[in-house]
């Protein structure tokens, strides 16, 4: 069976399990097991490939043919063009997410940050090689989510400090900007996730509470005990947040609420000011 032959195996197994983009995700497994690009595949798609390869391409076609999602199987996502691992302890990164990174460095440059919650520490290593902050710390209640973040950092060369903590919990000082994409998902919602989020993807990191509203009501009530005068707060919201999320920002003090929305024009970061009275 030459490498065509192979690929196109690959893609029919998985559109016959109904994966939404099977020809997408059998090409990135093939490229992901035998090391090649596309040009590299258009040269050698008539030519037998090693054996071993090949059958370790369909054992990772069976993988997600189960729904265990592509980047648990690659172990890898891009996110702001930095490559991050991933694994069952952390939320994939989004693209949606990079709407709130994008955001928080028109903040960050010169300043003490707090990203919390960081899962991966995708937030948090974008802000340091890309923002030129002052210092970045990053916090998570999972010790195996913090194992990830910390060699993220570490692999991206990004000076980030760590610290497990359940929300405000263990963290001292102040920050400038306080950054967040906490887990926001309504009891509904969870029920209705498709099966690669569900059942893989960690629920710590999903599930907000019944209205998806207990990690920013924790986050909000005692945020400005650790902010600076003057310091912002930005937080990812799921769709339909925006408006009660910002009526717990003023309700505790902050100011100059804002909303930005995703390149869907979807509402996705609410944000705030800090300024005492």
């Amino acid at each position: 069976m030459v490498l065509r032959d192979i690929l196109k195996k690959g893609a029919d197994t998985l559109r016959e399990a109904g994966i939404i983009e099977a020809d997408l995700d059998a090409w990135y497994l093939l490229s992901y097991c035998m090391g090649i690009n596309k040009s590299t595949y258009y040269m050698k798609q008539d030519e037998i490939p090693d054996m071993a390869l090949a059958d370790n391409y369909m054992s990772l076609v069976e993988e997600r043919k189960t729904r265990k999602p592509l980047q648990y199987i690659t172990g890898s996502q891009e996110f702001m063009g930095i490559d991050f691992k991933v694994n069952e302890n952390v939320l994939i990164p989004r693209q949606d997410t990079e709407i709130l990174v994008e955001l928080a460095l028109k903040f960050v440059k010169g300043k003490k940050v707090l990203d919390m919650c960081t899962g991966s520490a995708c937030i948090a290593t974008s802000i340091c090689k890309l923002g030129q902050p002052f210092e970045v710390w990053a916090s998570d209640i999972s010790a195996k989510a913090l194992e990830l973040a910390k060699l993220n950092a570490e692999s991206n060369e990004a000076s980030v400090s760590f610290v497990q903590s359940d929300i405000w919990d263990n963290i001292d000082g102040k920050f400038d900007v306080v950054i967040s994409n906490p887990p926001y998902i309504t009891a509904v919602e969870m029920r209705e996730l498709m099966p690669e989020v569900k059942e893989y993807e960690p629920e710590l990191a999903l599930y907000g509470g019944e209205d998806g509203l207990d990690i920013y009501k924790r986050i909000i009530a005692d945020a400005k005990g650790h902010m600076n005068e003057g310091a912002y707060i930005l937080m990812e919201i799921g769709c339909g947040q925006a408006g009660q999320v910002s009526e717990l920002l003023v309700k505790y003090g902050f100011s100059e609420v804002k909303v930005e929305k995703d390149l869907a024009g979807l509402d996705r970061v609410v944000y705030g000011q800090y300024m005492e009275e």
